[in-house]
């Protein structure tokens, strides 16, 4: 089961304690203080991997402690630090702290951030001694170390997102040109997970169906359209069975507008997908109304080969994705 949202609790750990302890010499009880600070407590941090399946691993394990800090020791030994915990989240991931509101993502392959300081250890009587109080017998306790639950959401980081209706043909297209194996239907929301698939280090994503009102939460609402904000560009799959193809173009466009002004500017490619339904007159006409709003239009088939091999030579040609296609 793919998952790209969950909260998980996470706690730096304690400092350790400082102690009490004496040098003692012949003849004398105690000669002075001798007791060491406590260690610092154990930080948490996260790590960037390439795994976007890793979140799954904490389906049953939502809890995560970093180590205690130790106590000090006789003869001015300081208790050792905490165990450190490394949380490894999908590169991609935002973090946000629930208390505090902070927010910080995850962009880099192996990206290592601090997310909780472990408290600090406790002051051993050695500490405390001075002219007027030459044995002190005070210590201080190890602080606590911070706590806070993390709201954490994957997008996805890919170079093609395949975006459009649901039924528009955009698992099929993602098998034909990947080693994907996405579930196909022939009814609206077949795919209910983004699926993955690589076409000649082209990364491609196939985006579940969005629907009108997806940008206030209608249908899958947010939970989808997220994966689409770091998308390089955008294969804008429309299905030939839709009578009016400009109003299910402008559908999904202006749903991501209104999720994120900024998606207007993403690179896009349209596919007239499932071509072989039309008349030779129905595809000009349709292929005719869709240049109107993007020059850059492809028909598609899956029983067509030659409209396959058209598609995957001029995907093929994509290096610099940003610059070629043409919004």
């Amino acid at each position: 089961m793919f998952i790209d949202e969950l909260t998980l609790h996470f706690k730096a750990g304690r400092g350790g304690d400082g102690v009490v302890r004496w040098r003692h010499e012949k003849g004398k009880d105690h000669a002075g203080p001798s007791g060491g600070n406590g260690g610092k407590g154990g930080d948490v941090y996260a790590i960037a991997v390439r795994d976007v399946g890793i979140l799954s691993s904490y389906r049953n394990v939502k809890e995560f402690e970093a180590g205690r800090g130790e106590d000090g020791a006789k003869n001015l030994r300081q208790g050792a630090t905490g165990k450190d915990v490394l949380i490894k989240l999908p590169i991609g991931s935002r973090l946000t702290n629930m208390s505090s509101g902070y927010s910080i993502d995850l962009l880099q392959d192996n990206e290592q951030v601090p997310l909780l300081h472990g408290g600090r250890g406790g002051l051993g009587n050695e500490h405390f001694k001075g002219s007027t109080n030459m044995r002190p017998k005070e210590s201080t306790l190890g602080v606590l170390g911070e706590e806070a639950k993390f709201h954490i959401e994957l997008l996805l980081i890919v170079d093609l997102g395949i975006i459009g209706l649901p039924n528009a043909g955009k698992s099929s297209l993602l098998n034909i040109f990947t080693s994907a194996q996405s579930k196909v239907g022939d009814f609206p929301f077949t795919t209910l997970e983004p699926s993955l698939g690589n076409f000649y280090g082209l990364i491609m994503a196939d985006i579940p169906g969005l629907i009108e009102g997806a940008a206030k939460g209608k249908g899958l609402g947010h939970k989808f359209l997220r994966h689409i904000e770091r998308t390089k560009a955008l294969i804008h799959c429309i299905s030939s069975e839709n009578e009016d193809t400009l109003q299910a173009y402008r559908v999904v466009r202006n749903e991501l507008e209104l999720y994120n002004k900024d998606m207007k500017m993403k690179s896009e490619v349209i596919v007239l997908t499932k071509v072989d339904i039309l008349t030779k007159e129905e595809k000009e006409k349709k292929l005719k109304l869709l240049k109107k709003v993007n020059p850059n239009v492809f028909l598609l088939s899956i029983l067509d080969d030659k409209l396959i091999k058209e598609f995957g030579k001029y995907l093929s040609a994509q290096a610099g994705l940003t610059k070629t296609f043409k919004s």
